[in-house]
């Protein structure tokens, strides 16, 4: 009788291990905290969590990280002219071309009562560059150091004529995005794109000042 109960228990219990047996799961990203937390000695787990760390750490990029004061610097700027901005543009262009939005085109003159489309472009690299640039788009053309389109990039200029024969008669200040600034002759110091109809098809050529 006591025998026959013994072997009872034995079948209950080897049936109840096996309902209730569990397979070990590996340690994924959600509770690799709570694994590391618990090992007190090095293990493969650990090992483990330490790539995981490492595969999900932030990348800290200066670059484009700016501080909260030059961010909202850099968001004015974007707003303001209209632009995309990465963090990593000229501030002090985009700041004096802010300032210059909006003056009234003046042929002959080059401050901040009027102005025309050199004479902004020659006001703006002295003030940015610490340069001076022949006073005509003409000459400023001759000047500078000939760029395909797809080359031009912050601070290079844009030329523009109204003919294949036809002389050079604007010029502007590319930015980014495809957009420029330039003093035009029916609406003043403004921005504009290059892909605006007028610009495009009277776009000549890009010159980077050496």
């Amino acid at each position: 009788m006591k025998n026959s109960i013994l072997c009872s228990l034995a079948v209950v219990s080897l049936a109840l291990s096996f309902f209730f047996e569990r397979t070990p799961t590996a340690p994924t990203k959600a509770n690799a905290a709570h694994i590391q937390t618990a090992s007190l000695f090095p293990t493969e787990e650990t090992t483990f969590i330490k790539d995981i760390k490492e595969e999900t750490a932030p990348v800290s990029n200066p670059a484009k990280n700016p501080s909260f004061k030059d961010s909202l610097r850099y968001n004015y700027y974007a707003q303001t002219l209209g632009l995309r901005v990465n963090y990593t543009e000229n501030t002090e262009l985009l700041e004096t071309v802010s300032d210059w939005i909006g003056t009234p085109y003046r042929s002959g003159s080059n401050t901040k009562r009027g102005t025309d489309c050199s004479g902004f472009v020659t006001r703006v690299y002295k003030e940015v560059y610490g340069i001076d640039l022949s006073r005509s788009s003409r000459s400023m053309f001759h000047d500078v150091k000939h760029i395909s389109k797809r080359e031009v990039k912050e601070g290079d200029l844009v030329f523009f004529r109204r003919g294949p024969k036809q002389p050079i008669y604007h010029v502007g200040i590319y930015l980014k995005n495809g957009k420029f600034v330039h003093s035009a002759s029916n609406g003043g110091v403004r921005i504009s794109s290059l892909k605006d109809a007028y610009y495009s098809r009277n776009y000549y050529a890009a010159g980077r000042v050496i």
